[in-house]
């Protein structure tokens, strides 16, 4: 059996092609067809779940497969939505909820919540607004033939440039965000778009004007790219999670450690401090492994473990796809030293006590998952 690391490695250095490999697996592509020629024609929360086989599908996509028995419980959470802090969701420790009643968002969107589109439906209703306070086309023909040309081609816009040239779409989209008086700097408005709102130092994040980040996020082709103005939050994104998690739970089959890699991986980017990986298993597993921290530590005081986190971790690094490779490699390592999947891993592991890990090089760690293979 190949170990924790190679696995990982052979997986993670080329996730489409490992995802592709998901993908083609023949339940796997039966479920997910089921799911997208389906999943738009579902109006309400009774709807979602009554269909069995949709709703299985999505609970999995979001790693909440084991809860998918629990439907007065999802029930609970879906109607609560997440625009109350105080929500039944948002209440929940494990913030998978969260982005699942985010992803089916009935509460907000109603029937649309299975076909809605920012950059569509929000935008015409945002230019509606704007036309009756303005005073200026109200309810009348012309206001109803701009938002059915919006409507009918913002989607086919694929790229800033695209968006920024066609007069029409652009003019309609600046007035439906407080942006008017900007149509004509068409430049500022490219290196805004072009600047994204990921990094805390692009143009629209620096500007003291919010006006510019809330239209930069609806029309985030930095992060998006060519889907920005079709991506449906429940359609192709629930299924590239779907793939994602299918992946994940196909490689903890054959090795837990390279499941627990996978997830570290994804969610990385979304820790900012101790608390965040103390509320998910997972990751809490991940981060005492890589420290050489006993399983046990996971019933001691919480402000303690995380002041223990805190003093090993700087985790700004996870936000460093360089540093967060050998944070992976140090977790892998150590992960195969206890949990060997070979002989002479296990005669390696019985050289190094408990407590060792920490004050070995990375380098020595991956000698000694070598030694099987008479490196």
């Amino acid at each position: 059996m190949i170990n924790t690391y190679t696995s990982y490695m052979l997986i993670s250095r080329d996730l489409a092609k490992s995802i592709d490999r998901i993908e083609a697996q023949p339940m796997v592509k039966r479920e997910t067809e089921y799911y997208l020629a389906n999943i738009g024609k579902v109006k309400s929360i009774d709807e979602f779940l009554a269909d069995d086989r949709l709703f299985r599908y999505a609970m999995k996509a979001h790693g909440l497969e084991d809860m998918a028995y629990a439907k007065a419980f999802m029930k609970k959470a879906l109607e609560g939505g997440i625009s109350d802090k105080d929500s039944f969701a948002n209440k929940l420790t494990d913030k998978r909820y969260v982005e699942f009643v985010r992803t089916y968002n009935f509460a907000d969107l109603g029937q649309d919540a299975t076909s809605y589109n920012r950059a569509n439906q929000s935008t015409v209703a945002r230019y509606t607004l704007w036309a009756t306070e303005a005073g200026v086309e109200p309810d009348n023909p012309v206001l109803q033939e701009h938002n059915a040309y919006y409507a009918a081609n913002i989607g086919k816009v694929k790229s800033i440039k695209e968006f920024v040239e066609n007069d029409q779409l652009f003019e309609y989209a600046m007035k439906a965000y407080g942006l008017a008086d900007k149509i004509k700097d068409k430049d500022l408005m490219i290196e805004m778009l072009e600047g994204g709102i990921d990094d805390p130092k692009s143009p629209a994040n620096l500007n003291p004007d919010d006006r510019f980040k809330e239209f930069v996020s609806v029309f985030n082709f930095v992060r998006n790219g060519e889907k920005t103005t079709s991506e449906v939050a429940a359609q192709q994104p629930a299924v590239d999670k779907y793939m994602r998690q299918t992946l994940e739970e196909d490689a903890g089959q054959q090795n837990e450690g390279v499941r627990l890699a996978l997830y570290f991986a994804r969610n990385a980017s979304k820790i900012q401090g101790p608390f965040d990986v103390l509320a998910d298993k997972a990751l809490a597993t991940v981060v005492r492994t890589a420290l050489g921290l006993p399983d046990s530590l996971a019933s001691a005081d919480i402000d303690r473990q995380a002041k223990m986190f805190e003093d090993r971790i700087d985790f700004a690094d996870f936000q460093d796809p360089e540093k967060l490779e050998k944070f992976m490699a140090r977790f892998t390592a150590l992960w195969e030293i206890n949990n060997p999947t070979s002989t002479a891993s296990s005669s390696a592991a019985s050289l190094i006590n408990q407590s060792a890990p920490l004050g070995i090089s990375i380098d020595t760690l991956m000698t000694l998952q070598r030694i099987r293979f008479g490196g």
